[in-house]
């Protein structure tokens, strides 16, 4: 009876290839794979370049009666082809068998002497990938490099984010005689080339502590820009439900004290602290070290401008608009018509603005007003300090 066999062929060199691996390319009356590694297989079989799932299927379909090996490079289990051609020949109600082959992330290991049972693994090869996010897990992290992310882009986007010191493993054409393992801090290789054959590992960084919405004020770096007070943080915090993974906008920053708290909540995702004043983009960055979240971009500029080209947002906070709501909304709705939607506002005017903005758009608007006051020390006794009330308008936002 005719088989289909799907081989793992490992990082490429013959050496590495398994007993199990060697035999089913050997049976094989069709071997099926890219052409690279159709070059290296020691086989008699008709050879036939394909990559698609689509056509695979065609040239299963079309040879039913002979043994047919499909190959893939690294392991059949992590990211890759075989999980959509399983699913296909799963529908089709074909028959087929795996041989797992040795993987890259078995190969850096050795490689490096370093188990990766504890790894955080993760392709950015061909796929989005949020780069911060998956740091943020707190572990070492290996990611499969290629395509439009490449072990300098990863070296780079630490660097930008404060974490240029942190050291990288990058494994060049591992398996062949010629590899490579380079060392360093990723800030040494942001301008670095490697071969398109390469993974990386990147040791674990601090990752943040665990926090309550409604951190302190006294815990924030604070200098002459306007911060969000604790109270008014913690209800605009309950009420836009960020969840992990999401991309929020923080629209006039400030110090960047909602921004990091929709940055622990995002865990995985991404905030961007959009912010025109220097000296507020500084203490963005200074707390964004403080409170290790590194999954904060600062945006140095005016909105909304400074916008544009961000990845459309799941939710925004609009703390400060110079005049531009509109302008500002426009944006932020043309990336995303479903994006939820908190403002702050002191004056009455920006309420009206706020609302009449909102509404406009076909949003359900909810308003609620924060009046807190703190205690202060005044001889003997404990006095009470008001804070200015607070407008928070939501618009497509469940609470």
């Amino acid at each position: 009876m005719a088989e289909i066999t799907l081989v793992g062929i490992g990082c490429g060199n013959s050496d590495y290839l398994t007993e199990a691996g060697k035999k089913a390319i050997s049976d094989a009356d069709i071997l099926v794979g890219a052409a690279r590694m159709l070059e290296t297989a020691d086989s008699d079989a008709e050879k036939i370049t394909a990559v698609r799932t689509e056509d695979i299927i065609d040239i299963i379909e079309n040879n039913a009666e002979k043994n047919i090996g499909v190959i893939f490079s690294g392991d059949t289990g992590f990211y890759s082809g075989t999980t959509r051609l399983t699913d296909e020949l799963r529908r089709r109600e074909k028959a087929f068998r795996i041989v797992p082959g040795i993987s890259s992330i078995q190969m850096l290991s050795a490689k490096l002497g370093i188990p990766w049972q504890d790894w955080n693994l993760v392709s950015a090869h061909g796929r989005d990938c949020n780069i911060l996010g998956k740091l943020m897990e707190g572990k070492d992290t290996f990611f499969l490099t290629g395509g439009n992310v490449v072990p300098s882009d990863v070296c780079r986007i630490l660097t930008e984010a404060g974490l240029g010191k942190t050291r990288v493993f990058i494994g060049e054409r591992l398996s062949y005689d010629d590899e490579r393992i380079t060392e360093a801090a990723a800030e040494e290789l942001t301008a670095a080339e490697f071969d398109k054959l390469a993974v990386m590992l990147v040791k674990a960084v601090p990752v943040p502590e665990k926090q309550a919405a409604g951190i302190d004020d006294e815990q924030f770096i604070r200098g002459n820009v306007p911060m969000t007070k604790q109270d008014v943080r913690a209800s605009v915090m309950a009420r836009m439900n960020i969840a992990p993974g999401e991309t929020i906008w923080d629209v006039g920053a400030g110090t960047g004290s909602v921004s990091v708290e929709m940055a622990l909540a995002a865990k995985g995702g991404t905030v961007y602290a959009v912010e025109c004043v220097s000296e507020g983009c500084e203490l963005i960055r200074a707390n964004r070290e403080k409170f290790r979240t590194w999954n904060l971009t600062v945006v140095e500029g005016k909105a909304p401008d400074a916008l544009e080209g961000l990845p459309a947002p799941d939710a925004v906070f609009i703390g400060g608009t110079r005049g531009n709501l509109n302008s500002i909304l426009d944006v932020v709705f043309n990336a995303n018509p479903e994006a939820r939607i908190c403002i702050t506002a002191i004056a009455l005017e920006s309420l009206t603005a706020a609302l009449s903005e909102l509404t406009s758009r076909g949003l359900d608007v909810k308003v609620a007003q924060i009046a807190a006051s703190r205690s202060r020390k005044l001889s003997s006794y404990n006095m009470l300090t008001a804070d200015n009330p607070i407008f928070i308008i939501t618009g497509g936002c469940d609470a």
